[in-house]
C-alpha cells in the first residue's frame, strides 16, 4: 500500500501555495508514495479578506481535523504574524483537540515550510514555535537540515527557508518564491517522502 503524504497550508496572498506545489512535486517524485494537498479553513469573512486585497481561494479542498489521520506524513505551511504561524493555521490546530486526547497522530512524521514579510520576521521562530504543536501530538518533526546542498548556504541572493524547512519571502506581497526557494522546497518535498515511506515501512 503506498504511502500517503498530505500537504496542509493557509495562503493568503500565494506565497505558501506555491511553495505547497513545489513541495507536492517532490513528493510525487518517490515511488511509491501519494500526495494531495489541502487547505484550512479561512477564519475571516470575505468582506475583510476583499479590504485586504486577498485574491479568491483556489479550488483546492479544504480539510477537517479528522482527515489528518488519514496521512502517514504531513507537511505543514502558513505565513508569518509576528514570528509565529497565522491565526487561521493556529485555529486550524486548535480544532484538533479530539485527535490529541487519542493521540491519533502520534507517530506520524511532520514537515514545516513558510512565508514571511521580511529576512528578519520569523525564518527561524516560526517553525520553532510550531513544533509545540507537533510535540503536543507526538508527531515526529522531520527537519530538511542541510540535505538541500549549496542552495543552502547562498550569498549572493536573497532567499527564505531554513534548515527547519522551505521558505519564502513576501515582502510588499509583489515578490514571488524565487527559482532556488522552489528548489529547496521541491527537495523537502523528495526528502520528506522518503522519510515517511521508511517509517511506513518499518511499522
Amino acid at each position: 500500500m503506498a504511502t500517503k503524504v498530505y500537504i496542509v497550508y493557509y495562503s493568503m496572498y500565494g506565497h505558501v501555495a506555491r511553495l505547497a506545489e513545489e513541495i507536492l512535486k517532490g513528493v510525487q517524485s518517490v515511488e511509491g508514495v501519494e500526495a494531495k494537498l489541502w487547505q484550512v479553513p479561512e477564519t475571516l469573512p470575505a468582506e475583510v479578506l476583499g479590504k485586504m486585497g486577498a485574491p479568491p481561494k483556489s479550488e483546492v479542498p479544504v480539510i477537517s481535523p479528522e482527515e489528518l489521520v488519514e496521512a502517514d506524513g504531513i507537511i505543514f505551511g502558513f505565513p508569518t504574524r509576528f514570528g509565529m504561524m497565522a491565526a487561521q493555521f493556529k485555529a486550524f490546530f486548535d480544532s484538533t483537540g479530539g485527535l490529541w486526547r487519542t493521540q491519533a497522530l502520534a507517530g506520524k512524521p511532520a514537515g514545516i515550510f513558510y512565508s514571511t514579510g521580511s529576512q528578519g520576521g520569523g525564518q527561524e521562530t516560526t517553525p520553532l514555535t510550531t513544533i509545540t504543536q507537533l510535540v503536543h501530538h507526538g508527531m515526529i518533526f522531520v527537519p530538511i537540515g542541510y540535505t538541500s546542498g549549496a542552495g543552502m548556504f547562498e550569498m549572493e541572493q536573497v532567499k527564505g527557508g531554513s534548515p527547519y524547512g522551505a521558505g519564502t519571502f513576501a515582502g510588499d506581497g509583489t515578490r514571488q518564491p524565487s527559482d532556488l526557494e522552489l528548489e529547496t522546497a521541491s527537495h523537502q518535498g523528495k526528502y520528506f517522502a522518503g522519510i515517511a515511506k521508511k517509517l511506513k515501512g518499518s511499522a
